[in-house]
């Protein structure tokens, strides 16, 4: 008895002991989750800022506006929210995307929450930030199919109150209305779509916030090798690596970054996907094809790693990315007074 009375004693001052880290990832259960895995991931910020675009009150609330307004589609029935609603975490849901008059696009739309703090916009990357993605879609006709920058600013011009806003959102801009502050404002505005969840609350210190549980299907996470690529803050969205990396993808059609780059040494290469919401935001992968985050988990496993894991290893890995899923900033996010169109005849130039 005094044997284990001092065993106990010396676990206690072990306990104590621990560094800060230790301490949080420990669970007010029986799990705990290494200290030195955790490091490779961070909080998300409350803003996902930009020297060269700084976020303002009016260049959000013009960008809101713009992400809602059907009249920068060629057939004035498609907005950015349209294909990204944000009231269902920024994803249609559809395997690919539709744009106007029908048309499909040939890959899955991924959510825009979380998405300005990635490496690059799109599956293939072919956009540096949410500023030129913003105006991408735009002009693709098979999205939004405006015919130009300057057909965007022609719709524009013709409404007063964006005018206004321009000028109120770009005033140190000697033209304030252009199709670049159009990527720019909305871009601004999808800055603001972060989404924080448990996990953050986990990261900074709480350890009360997650459950043996999901602690335990981060460990198993970690320990399969899933967090070499779906780290950081985003965890993931942080560089590009090929589908199908151990074992072959099943479908090879799709060249991904080999049509950004023409290397052949991109080909079946794409964006690191963020997890953030994963269980919110199927169908997944590039090309939509798996509707289950469980049937996800366990094709990455095989393709990317080489593995094959169990059901309980699936569903414990499911059990810790449901704490990734943060709430929807309704207040943020919900559906703005877009300004009316000049009357016929008008120019449509504002005040200004």
């Amino acid at each position: 008895m005094k044997t284990l009375r001092v065993t106990a004693l010396l676990l206690g001052l072990i306990a104590a002991c621990g560094t800060p880290q230790e301490k949080e990832a420990a669970a007010p259960g029986n799990v705990s989750v290494d200290a030195a895995v955790l490091q490779a991931f961070q909080p998300l910020p409350p803003v996902i800022s930009s020297e060269a675009n700084p976020v303002t009150a009016a260049k959000a609330s013009l960008g809101r506006m713009l992400y809602y307004d059907t009249r920068f589609s060629a057939s004035a029935d498609v907005s950015c929210y349209v294909c990204h609603p944000l009231h269902d975490y920024g994803t249609s849901h559809r395997r690919t995307g539709v744009g106007h008059d029908g048309l499909v696009g040939g890959r899955n739309e991924p959510t825009v929450y979380n998405a300005a703090g990635h490496v690059a916009q799109f599956w293939d990357g072919r956009a540096p930030d949410v500023e030129a993605q913003a105006l991408g879609p735009v002009l693709n006709p098979v999205e939004m199919g405006m015919a130009n920058g300057n057909s965007v600013v022609a719709v524009l011009n013709g409404i007063p109150g964006y005018v206004d806003a321009f000028h109120a959102a770009f005033p140190s801009d000697a033209q304030p209305v252009s199709f670049e502050n159009f990527g720019r404002a909305i871009a601004a505005f999808e800055r603001g779509l972060v989404t924080p969840s448990r996990w953050d609350a986990f990261l900074n210190g709480d350890a009360t916030a997650l459950t043996d549980a999901e602690k335990a299907g981060f460990s198993e996470f970690a320990a399969n090798g899933c967090n070499q690529c779906h780290l950081g803050p985003y965890v993931g969205g942080s560089f590009y690596q090929k589908a199908g990396l151990v074992n072959p993808w099943f479908d090879t059609s799709d060249p991904g970054r080999q049509q950004v780059t023409g290397s052949t040494s991109d080909n079946m290469v794409f964006k690191v996907p963020s997890l953030r919401n994963v269980e919110e935001t199927w169908p997944y992968f590039h090309d939509g094809s798996t509707q289950r985050l469980q049937d996800a988990i366990r094709l990455m496993a095989w393709h990317q790693l080489g593995k094959e894991l169990t059901a309980s290893q699936v569903e414990s890995i499911t059990t810790w990315l449901g704490t990734l899923t943060g709430p929807v900033p309704f207040d943020y996010i919900n559906e703005p007074a877009l300004p009316p169109s000049a009357p016929t005849g008008s120019t449509g130039a504002g005040g200004h």
